[in-house]
């Protein structure tokens, strides 16, 4: 009887080990085709019209700080609409675009 559930606890474990590593397999991979997809958009965008790419970056720099600008703001009993919540909401998705892309292109070696 002890086998049987020793032989079980091994074969749960191999197994959540295994997904584990295919899953950062997955990730790491993942960010390697986002990052090198954000690269041929700055390439691409940039060989079309460079004022237009410098005035796309600071519009959308904008963008973002009036999104991070509310979402920091100590205003917390009201609800957001409108431009600021969808600069909220880019933002915070940015954001974690960025956190994504930090902890796991970093670790290819496409860089």
């Amino acid at each position: 009887m002890g086998v049987r559930r020793a032989a079980k606890a091994i074969g749960e474990f191999l197994m959540e080990t295994i997904g584990e590593a295919v899953a950062e397999v997955i990730l790491s991979l993942f960010a390697c085709a986002l990052l090198a997809g954000l690269a041929l958009i700055a390439y691409l965008s940039w060989s079309f019209s460079p004022r237009l790419t410098v005035a796309g970056a600071g519009l959308l720099g904008l963008f973002l700080a009036h999104g991070a600008w509310k979402t920091f703001r100590a205003a917390k009993g009201r609800r957001r609409r409108g431009l600021a919540a969808m600069t909220t909401t880019g933002f915070t998705l940015t954001a974690a675009t960025a956190v994504f892309l930090l902890f796991y292109a970093t670790g290819c070696n496409c860089l």
